[in-house]
């Protein structure tokens, strides 16, 4: 399979779906005229806030993930769009949902977050994401024409069995939307992205929104992508940024050749 050059856009989404999806339109004209075949986008990338996700939230086939099938299909790339708010007409709460699009405009994968951020660090820090959201319950891969993909969402980064069945299930890439808090980015995103990396031997792509989105709530950024090795081949700058990167798909096997652990992993449940 031929190497496949990427885009990523860190952008700093805020309530308020129309501007972001301009943002969210400039990020792909600006990778799309750089060469790349596939458009990334970091977790609630068309709307980001601690309140009204409910109100603003949309079904599958709704003017978000409709315009970016449209962008797709004009700028002949395909889009993973982070995430969004999706509508869910059985209940009162709402799905974080990443959704894959091709270049005809076609849905390929839609991935719904499986592990919600409930979490009290301090006064500061609390955050109760199941108060709004209901948990997927579904592992999503995709292997299509450009590579073979798994599917995770911001605080899914925290559990390693998801991204080791991931990779079991043929996951060369995955990926890692995300609205990291400044709080906890600063000393975790990295290290646990890493970790992922060289313990599934895959390509990491991880992409971080960055910036206040409201007072005093901020988000890490710092964007990047890693190699099966470990090795960050590419990261954002420090702002508002795209970055272009190229995964080269040879380079896994060579990595799971030298360091045969995945081959040599034993299934503890069987000692």
């Amino acid at each position: 399979m031929k190497n496949l050059k990427i885009g990523l856009g860190q952008i700093n989404s805020k309530n308020n779906i129309k501007e972001n999806l301009v943002q969210m339109k400039k990020v792909i004209e600006e990778c799309s005229s750089k060469g790349a075949e596939l458009v990334v986008f970091p977790e609630a990338s068309s709307y980001l806030s601690l309140s009204g996700a409910e109100e603003n939230s949309q079904s599958i086939d709704g003017e978000i993930i409709n315009e970016l099938k449209n962008m797709a299909v004009k700028h002949k790339v395909y889009i993973h769009n982070g995430s969004f708010a999706e509508k869910d007409m059985n209940s009162d709460k709402i799905f974080n949902t990443s959704v894959f699009i091709n270049p005809k405009g076609e849905i390929e994968a839609v991935y719904r977050k499986i592990h919600l951020f409930d979490v009290s660090i301090d006064k500061e820090n609390t955050f109760n994401e199941s108060s709004k959201y209901k948990r997927g319950n579904e592992i999503i891969n995709l292997s299509n024409e450009i590579g073979q993909f798994g599917f995770t969402i911001c605080y899914d980064l925290r559990f390693p069995e998801l991204f080791r069945k991931l990779t079991f299930n043929g996951a060369k890439l995955i990926f890692v939307p995300a609205a990291f808090t400044l709080f906890t980015g600063k000393d975790h995103w990295e290290p646990l992205l890493r970790a992922r990396a060289i313990e599934n031997q895959v390509y990491i792509v991880a992409v971080g929104q960055f910036g206040e989105f409201e007072k005093g709530k901020k988000s890490f950024g710092n964007s990047m992508v890693i190699d099966p090795w470990g090795t960050v081949i590419a990261k954002s700058s420090d702002k508002v940024d795209t970055l272009i990167a190229e995964i080269e798909w040879d380079y896994i096997d060579s990595v799971r050749n030298s360091i045969p652990s995945l081959k040599n992993r034993v299934e503890l449940e069987n000692i």
